[in-house]
């Protein structure tokens, strides 16, 4: 068993012995000397958990950082819209085909200036998952984010994007209807489009799916994000090194060095958000609070800079993403 997964049920032990305590103090015949031992108890246990997170955390590997991207109770852009912006009006469809649910896009307001959010969106249950198709856009989806983006470029409002794909759809009636010319699209538009934008990873960022909506004047991504061309699973059954076998993930994970900080070094992203003690999902609203904080300060800064300088420097930057090794 992964380290990560061990921890990740210890300290869900952990905290179903946290819930019962308090639910014993909450109760009304309880006397005062027990509900000092109580408090005690919940210190104790506290203590204990701050402990272990220490511990683990302090050893994570590439592949326990794809696991935390991908818990299954991490924030999704919804969770983070609807914490970080007052309000959103989303809007729907691309003009030309349908609408996508795997991609949210829409208008927000934020600190007093409108702001237009993109992102994609996961399920939490089955039938949501089916419905968002997992997060995997289709060419609908990469569209109305564009035709979105669009729009906040001719009303003169920033961008804000949370990506959050194992990558984009695949399957045949995407390939009909254009999914690397959307993808590609995306990526001349976002290249030249006239208004800040800022781009935040919150889980997963796979392969062209997470860049048809991350090109931006700055990058984000959270600690215990991923941003890869390729999902370990899927490099390990394309790569004979691997054996072509998927099993075979955590390997690939490591040889990918999927770590937020590693593609810090590579100049891949511009910033990495700390994350609350044992990742996002067990403060969803402390590691809301902190991404609203830096998307702050990103499009104060954007801001202040002369548009067709901004413009410039976000091209040659795309242009300069360029690491290889010569043997």
């Amino acid at each position: 068993m992964s380290r990560w997964l061990d921890f990740d049920r210890r300290l869900r032990e952990v905290d179903e012995d946290i819930q019962k305590l308090e639910r014993l103090l909450a109760a009304p015949s309880i006397s005062e000397e027990r509900r000092s031992q109580v408090r005690a108890q919940i210190a104790e246990i506290r203590q204990r958990e701050e402990q272990i997170v220490r511990e683990v955390f302090s050893h994570l590997t590439a592949w326990d950082n794809v696991l935390l991207a991908r818990h299954a109770d991490r924030p999704y852009t919804l969770d983070y819209i609807g914490a970080i912006f007052d309000d959103f009006v989303e809007l729907h469809g691309d003009r030309r085909f349908g609408d996508d649910p795997a991609i949210v896009a829409g208008l927000a307001p934020l600190e007093g200036r409108t702001i237009a959010v993109v992102g994609h969106q996961k399920g939490r249950d089955v039938k949501e998952r089916q419905f968002r198709n997992f997060g995997s856009a289709r060419p609908e989806g990469y569209r109305k984010a564009r035709r979105v983006m669009r729009l906040a470029e001719r009303l003169g409002y920033p961008v804000v994007s949370f990506v959050d794909t194992p990558a984009a759809e695949s399957r045949l009636e995407a390939e009909e209807r254009g999914i690397a010319n959307a993808i590609a699209e995306n990526m001349l538009v976002m290249s030249s489009l006239a208004t800040p934008i800022v781009a935040v990873i919150v889980g997963e960022g796979g392969s062209g799916g997470a860049i048809g909506t991350a090109v931006a004047d700055h990058v984000m991504m959270l600690e215990h994000a991923i941003y890869s061309v390729i999902p370990p699973e899927s490099c390990a059954v394309i790569l004979e090194a691997f054996g072509r076998d998927p099993k075979r993930g955590p390997e690939a994970a490591e040889a990918l060095r999927l770590s937020a900080q590693r593609t810090l070094e590579l100049g891949a992203v511009d910033e990495v958000i700390p994350e609350p003690p044992g990742g996002a999902h067990r403060d969803p609203g402390g590691a809301a609070e902190r991404v609203k904080k830096a998307i702050i300060k990103a499009i104060q800064r954007l801001e202040s800079i002369p548009t067709e300088t901004l413009v410039t420097a976000r091209y040659a930057k795309i242009r300069n993403l360029r690491h290889y090794e010569e043997q």
